[in-house]
C-alpha cells in the first residue's frame, strides 16, 4: 500500500514539475527566448528566482502570489498550470496505468494546454508546438492500435482540408495554426474522433463567442481565437472519444 502511495506522489510531483516547465515555455516561446539556457526570472524586476522559490504551487502559496524581491504580483495562472499538470498526470495514469498511452495522453494534453494559453495571449499558435505533437501522433499508431492507419490518414484531411478551403474563400475564417493543429491531431485521433473533436470545438467556441457578443465584450467582426476550443475538443476526443461516440450511437439503437 505504501509503495502505491509513493507512485502516486511521484506522478503528481512529476506532473506539477512539467506544468512549471510549461509556464516557462508559454512565457518565452512567443518572445523567441531560448527557455532551456536562461534561469527563471521575474518579468517585472528581472531578478533571478531563487531555487527555493521554484517549487510548483507551494512556492506561489508561500510567497502569497508576489515576487520575493519587488513584490510584484505573480499571475495566478502559473500555479493553475502547475496544478493542472499534476491533475492531468494523475488522471492519465489512473485511466491507463503503466502503459504507453499514459505518456502519450499526458504529453499531448500538456502541449495542447500550452497551445491554448499562447493562442489566448498572442492569437497565434507556434509551429514548434505543432511539430512537437508529430512524434506523439506517430507513436499513437502503436499506442492506440484499434485505430487503423487508413483512418488516421483520413483524419489528417477530414477537418483540415475543409478548414483550409473555407479560409481561402472567407479571409480570416480560420488561422493557419488551427488548420495545421487539427491536421496533426486528426492523424493522432483518426477521422471519427477528429470529427468529434471539431464538433466539440464548435460548441465551445460558438458558445463562448455568443457570450462575448451578448455581454458586448466583443463585436461581431472582431477576431476570436479558436485554438483553445479546438485544443479542448481534441483533448476530450483523445481521452473520452470512443465512449462518447458509443453513447451517441446507442441512443439510436
Amino acid at each position: 500500500m505504501g509503495y502505491d502511495y509513493l507512485i502516486w506522489i511521484w506522478i503528481i510531483v512529476f506532473g506539477a514539475c512539467i506544468g512549471s516547465f510549461l509556464n516557462v515555455v508559454i512565457a518565452r516561446l512567443p518572445k523567441g527566448e531560448f527557455f532551456s539556457k536562461v534561469r527563471s526570472y521575474c518579468p517585472d524586476c528581472g531578478k533571478t528566482i531563487r531555487w527555493f522559490d521554484l517549487f510548483p504551487v507551494i512556492s506561489w502559496l508561500a510567497l502569497k502570489g508576489r515576487c520575493r524581491d519587488c513584490k510584484a504580483r505573480i499571475p495566478v495562472r502559473l500555479p493553475f498550470v502547475e496544478a493542472a499538470g499534476a491533475l492531468l498526470a494523475a488522471g492519465c495514469f489512473w485511466l491507463y496505468g503503466f502503459d504507453i498511452r499514459s505518456a502519450l495522453a499526458f504529453g499531448v494534453v500538456m502541449i495542447l494546454l500550452a497551445v491554448s494559453l499562447i493562442d489566448l495571449d498572442t492569437t497565434e499558435i507556434p509551429d514548434s508546438l505543432i511539430i512537437a505533437l508529430i512524434p506523439f501522433a506517430a507513436v499513437a499508431v502503436w499506442g492506440w492500435q484499434e485505430i487503423a492507419l487508413t483512418e488516421r490518414v483520413i483524419g489528417f484531411f477530414a477537418i483540415s482540408l475543409p478548414m483550409l478551403l473555407i479560409s481561402l474563400v472567407i479571409s480570416g475564417a480560420f488561422g493557419g495554426g488551427d488548420i495545421k493543429l487539427i491536421a496533426v491531431c486528426g492523424f493522432l485521433l483518426g477521422w471519427q474522433n477528429a470529427l468529434l473533436a471539431f464538433f466539440i470545438a464548435l460548441l465551445l467556441g460558438g458558445g463562448y463567442a455568443i457570450f462575448l457578443m451578448a455581454s458586448r465584450r466583443r463585436g461581431r467582426k472582431e477576431h476570436m481565437v479558436f485554438g483553445p476550443a479546438l485544443c479542448a475538443g481534441i483533448a476530450i476526443a483523445l481521452i473520452f472519444g470512443n465512449e462518447i461516440i458509443d453513447f451517441y450511437i446507442h441512443l439510436f439503437i
